[in-house]
């Protein structure tokens, strides 16, 4: 029965409005930081400020990136 369930799930997806797709977002971006920066940096303890560093570059650029398609989707119209 679980199997069936878990298929149901691609057939009849559960609805995810706006606010959770963006908060979606800031979990995906924080493991990639924290994976990437754990195979990059050379001494451990440089790893939370690092990864911090990462996380925010990620986010704002996700968000400057999307502003900026926004902004020409907008002017095109």
């Amino acid at each position: 029965m679980p199997a069936d369930l878990m298929a149901m799930l691609f057939v009849d997806p559960m609805p995810i409005g706006r606010g959770m797709r963006l908060a979606l977002l800031l979990p995906l971006a924080a493991s990639v930081a924290v994976v990437y920066r754990t195979i990059r940096v050379a001494d451990m303890r440089q790893l939370p400020a690092s990864a911090l560093t990462l996380w925010l570059t990620i986010v704002f650029g996700m968000f400057g990136v999307g502003l900026a398609l926004l902004i020409g989707y907008r002017l095109l119209l």
